[in-house]
């Protein structure tokens, strides 16, 4: 697993030996941020269940503002902290370690407002229909903001079948055995 493109173009980011995380494919991840394009750059991003922070540190390579990492593990967060550090992105990065569902209501809260939130939770859970649905409430969105859901086909009818107040479907990509779902924030 690498940085793909950017100014961290080429660094290895390191996973761990278990299977507590499934870091999303270099393949995937290009064509991911093919689709999104100019978006990112200047954008914020939050990485919910960041992982070792595959997406949001591309993010940032291609010219991100700032992006939040939520990862619960302490050993994976160990690995996302020496990710980015590696990838010389820290400073414009913000971890948090803690559960993904109590930072949404925190960041509620708050009245944050991300560009870009890219949800890739342990598969078959539910989770990401949790996530979004929480994101939904709040809205978590900057005006225009892009929320990418990244389960198995298999868990599409569980994001699809939820009527959202201030997301729009407008996009779905498959690759595999990966889907990407796109929803725009329409306030």
């Amino acid at each position: 697993m690498r940085v793909v493109a950017g100014t961290a173009r080429g660094r290895p980011l390191k996973s761990p030996d278990t299977i507590k995380t499934r870091p999303i494919i270099d393949r995937v991840k290009t064509a991911l941020f093919d689709t999104l394009g100019d978006r990112v750059v200047g954008a914020t991003v939050l990485d919910l269940f960041g992982g070792v922070g595959s997406v949001g540190i591309e993010a940032l390579s291609r010219g991100g503002r700032h992006a939040t990492f939520v990862e619960l593990d302490e050993g994976v967060t160990a690995i996302l902290r020496e990710n980015l550090r590696t990838t010389d992105t820290a400073e414009r990065a913000t971890v948090v370690r803690g559960d993904a569902f109590r930072f949404l209501t925190a960041a509620a809260a708050k009245q944050s407002a991300f560009d870009l939130i890219y949800i890739a939770p342990p598969q078959y859970h539910g989770m990401a229909a949790q996530a979004f649905q929480q994101i939904d409430a709040a809205p978590l969105s900057s005006v225009d903001g892009l929320v990418i859901i990244q389960v198995d086909p298999r868990e599409r009818l569980d994001i699809t079948t939820i009527i959202p107040r201030h997301y729009l479907l407008t996009d779905e990509r498959r690759y595999g055995s990966t889907l990407l779902l796109f929803f725009t924030y329409r306030a």
